[in-house]
Protein backbone atom coordinates (compact mmCIF):
# COMPACT_ATOMS: atom_id res chain seq x y z
CA UNK A 1 0.00 0.00 0.00
CA UNK A 2 1.05 3.74 -1.02
CA UNK A 3 0.82 6.68 1.62
CA UNK A 4 -0.89 9.05 -0.56
CA UNK A 5 1.93 11.42 -0.78
CA UNK A 6 4.20 9.22 -2.29
CA UNK A 7 5.42 10.00 -5.64
CA UNK A 8 4.00 7.31 -8.34
CA UNK A 9 7.29 7.13 -10.26
CA UNK A 10 10.66 7.22 -9.05
CA UNK A 11 14.04 7.49 -10.17
CA UNK A 12 17.24 6.58 -8.05
CA UNK A 13 17.18 3.92 -5.00
CA UNK A 14 13.85 2.83 -2.97
CA UNK A 15 13.45 -0.18 -0.73
CA UNK A 16 9.62 -2.47 -0.53
CA UNK A 17 8.69 -4.60 1.94
CA UNK A 18 7.70 -8.16 1.25
CA UNK A 19 7.51 -10.30 4.50
CA UNK A 20 6.67 -13.52 2.43
CA UNK A 21 10.17 -13.35 1.27
CA UNK A 22 11.53 -15.90 3.23
CA UNK A 23 14.44 -17.84 1.79
CA UNK A 24 16.78 -17.67 -1.14
CA UNK A 25 14.42 -18.80 -3.68
CA UNK A 26 11.82 -16.39 -3.03
CA UNK A 27 14.66 -13.62 -3.49
CA UNK A 28 15.82 -14.83 -6.60
CA UNK A 29 12.36 -14.65 -8.13
CA UNK A 30 11.84 -11.64 -6.51
CA UNK A 31 14.62 -10.00 -8.39
CA UNK A 32 14.39 -11.72 -11.83
CA UNK A 33 10.92 -10.19 -11.92
CA UNK A 34 11.50 -6.63 -10.93
CA UNK A 35 14.70 -6.86 -13.03
CA UNK A 36 12.38 -7.52 -15.80
CA UNK A 37 10.82 -4.09 -15.70
CA UNK A 38 12.72 -1.32 -18.13
CA UNK A 39 14.12 1.51 -16.68
CA UNK A 40 15.80 -1.03 -13.29
CA UNK A 41 19.39 -1.12 -13.22
CA UNK A 42 19.54 -3.24 -9.81
CA UNK A 43 17.77 -5.30 -7.51
CA UNK A 44 18.66 -6.24 -4.03
CA UNK A 45 16.69 -8.96 -2.33
CA UNK A 46 17.46 -10.16 1.29
CA UNK A 47 15.23 -12.61 3.15
CA UNK A 48 16.34 -11.72 6.44
CA UNK A 49 14.85 -8.60 6.52
CA UNK A 50 12.40 -9.12 3.97
CA UNK A 51 13.33 -5.84 2.10
CA UNK A 52 13.80 -5.43 -1.86
CA UNK A 53 16.09 -2.74 -2.38
CA UNK A 54 15.41 -1.26 -6.43
CA UNK A 55 17.71 1.28 -7.82
CA UNK A 56 16.49 2.60 -11.32
CA UNK A 57 18.36 4.81 -13.70
CA UNK A 58 15.03 5.73 -16.18
CA UNK A 59 11.65 6.59 -14.13
CA UNK A 60 9.68 3.58 -13.00
CA UNK A 61 6.50 3.28 -11.77
CA UNK A 62 5.96 2.11 -7.98
CA UNK A 63 2.66 0.51 -9.53
CA UNK A 64 4.96 -1.80 -11.54
CA UNK A 65 6.99 -3.22 -8.95
CA UNK A 66 4.40 -3.68 -6.80
CA UNK A 67 2.62 -5.56 -9.67
CA UNK A 68 5.80 -8.12 -9.89
CA UNK A 69 6.29 -8.29 -6.45
CA UNK A 70 2.14 -8.87 -5.75
CA UNK A 71 2.69 -11.72 -8.99
CA UNK A 72 5.26 -13.42 -7.58
CA UNK A 73 4.41 -13.04 -3.45
CA UNK A 74 1.06 -15.50 -4.96
CA UNK A 75 3.28 -18.06 -5.90
CA UNK A 76 4.59 -17.91 -2.59
CA UNK A 77 1.35 -18.58 -1.04
CA UNK A 78 0.42 -22.25 -3.51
Amino acid sequence: MMMRHTPRSFVGSTTFHVPAMTDRSRAAALTAAIAGITGIAAVEADPATGCVAVTTELPVDRADVAAAIDAVAATFES
